[in-house]
């Protein structure tokens, strides 16, 4: 991220608890005016990779609500905007 700044944003589960977590980035497709929001816990898997969680912003009732990527269409593009970052690294 520019300047090393690390972005926090809170989410709200399903359950009322909030979690704050790092944004790795966001994004919009221009061409479906689609917002995605990438961000990590800090966790890592069994290969010492950070894992990210990619999601869908849903402003439609005035709250930015946070969705899934279900269609697999979507998700290979949100896949193909993921693969350019890591080849920028």
């Amino acid at each position: 991220m520019e300047n090393n700044e690390t972005k926090v944003m809170t989410i709200v589960k399903e359950d009322g608890s909030r979690e704050e977590v790092s944004v790795v980035l966001a994004f919009e497709f221009k061409d479906t005016g689609k917002e995605y929001v990438v961000y990590t816990k800090n966790e890592k898997d069994e290969n010492d990779n950070v894992t990210v969680y990619v999601s869908n912003v849903d402003r439609s009732s005035g709250e930015a609500k946070l969705l899934g990527v279900d269609d697999e269409d979507e998700w290979n593009r949100v896949k193909d905007v993921l693969r350019e970052l890591s080849k920028a690294e």
